[in-house]
Formats: C-alpha cells, structure tokens, sequence
C-alpha cells in the first residue's frame, strides 16, 4: 500500500501496517489496513489524541474510516481517546466491558495525576466507550486480504491485557506483535495496582510463541523489539517477582 507513513510520524512496520509513538506518555498506537476494513490498536490518553489519530488513519488510508478498535489494555493513556471512533466496533479482553464504565473515575484520577488537563481528562473519561467485543482466547478478524489475531494473552501488566498479531503480508514476512505494555522497552516494566506478576512472565511466554523467532514485536512504549528482548524481559520479571 503505497502510503508515507514517516510523513504523519509514523513508523512502517510491514505492507499495511505501522505504529505511532504518541507524545506525552510515549505510548504506542498501531494501524492495520486490510482492503475492507481497518483496525487501530489503541486510542491515546484523550480526546485530542483520538481525533489526531483518527485524522492520520484517514490519510494515510485514503480517506477511509477506522473500522475496529482494538484496546490492550485498561489504562488511561492507552484508551480515552476511543470515544472518537464513531461506528467502530470495539474489542477488549474479556471484563474490559464492565471494568471501563466502573473505574471512569479513576482513569480520570490517573490521567490528572500523570499530567494530564483536568478538564480535557474529565471530558474523556465521560465519553469512554468500553469494548462491545469482549476477548477470552483468540479472535481471527478479517480485514479484506488480511486476518489479524487479537489474543488474550494475560493477566500480566493488567489483569485485562489483549495482544494483536498482523501475519506477514507474503510468504517469509515477519509477523508483526502488539505487545502493549506486558512489553516496555523505554523504561522497567510498570507494576501498577492492577499487575499480576505471578503471572507476567506466562503471558509474556504466549506472546513468543505467538509469534516466533523472526517476529517484530512492539512494545505499549518505547522502539520495536526482537524476541530475544522480549525473552529478556521476560526472564527480568521473573526474577524481580519471584515467579519461574
């Protein structure tokens, strides 16, 4: 697909597929373009985010609308832009459903505590739209000459965290991985209060066989990773948590 991703601020991942690192947080958005219909992994820490990414798919798509949201996870910089995505159908892990409209408030609570605007961080939260698609094992979209896998790959970083795996367009093309955050490779993986170390490492065990060797793997921050640091990482958080 003969569109110049550099010149939005993105990063080109495969044919079709490529990834912003957002400003503020540093948290990773991806895009999948399928001939039918187009997929982006996550929607940014709010409304002006969202409305910035929607403008950008747009573009570099040719006008065509964001058909399917994908959420990896329950924190605020990864959705409070969602609510801009009219039309869109949403997918989340499984509780993802309940948990958002629930937790509105602390959300908000966070994004103000990070920096956010009060009053935009508000607005979003309001507006949160939870996922209508809920995930519990694997999910095979098909996108119009591209299937995408979303996987419920956790608990780990959250105790809600939902990975997308793009096959590679032609044969011997890498696989492309949306980690989320159960990979971060700017800074230590965050444990927050809804972490399940004990069960990171497995999770992070599924994304490798998920994807293999020769997989790109993108990180929720920070630059795309090889399985080996994913391995790493994966290795990391068993020791700093104690689990095998």
């Amino acid at each position: 697909m003969d569109v110049t991703w550099e010149e939005y601020g993105w990063e080109r991942l495969a044919d079709g597929v490529g990834r912003r690192r957002l400003p503020g947080w540093d948290a990773t958005a991806g895009l999948v373009i399928g001939r039918d219909a187009v997929l982006l992994y996550d929607t940014g820490a709010g409304l002006a985010q969202g409305a910035e990414l929607r403008a950008q798919a747009e573009e570099l798509t040719g006008g065509r609308r964001v058909t399917h949201v994908a959420l990896s996870h329950p924190h605020f910089d990864h959705v409070l832009g969602t609510a801009v995505f009219s039309g869109a159908e949403v997918f989340g892990a499984v509780g993802m459903d309940t948990l958002l409209p629930r937790e509105r408030a602390e959300l908000c609570a966070d994004a103000v505590r990070f920096g956010a605007d009060a009053r935009e961080a508000e607005e979003a939260a309001e507006l949160l739209v939870a996922p209508r698609h809920t995930v519990s094992g694997e999910w095979t979209l098909d996108l119009g000459g591209r299937q995408v896998l979303l996987a419920n790959v956790g608990p780990g970083h959250s105790g809600h965290d939902l990975a997308v795996c793009v096959p590679g367009a032609v044969p011997g093309a890498p696989e492309v991985v949306f980690c989320g955050d159960l990979v971060e490779e700017s800074g230590e993986p965050q444990a927050g209060p809804d972490a399940i170390p004990a069960r990171w490492p497995a999770a992070l065990d599924r994304l490798l066989s998920l994807g293999g060797e020769d997989a790109v793997y993108v990180p929720g921050h920070g630059s795309v990773v090889d399985a080996a640091f994913v391995r790493r990482q994966r290795d990391e958080l068993a020791r700093r948590f104690g689990v095998s």
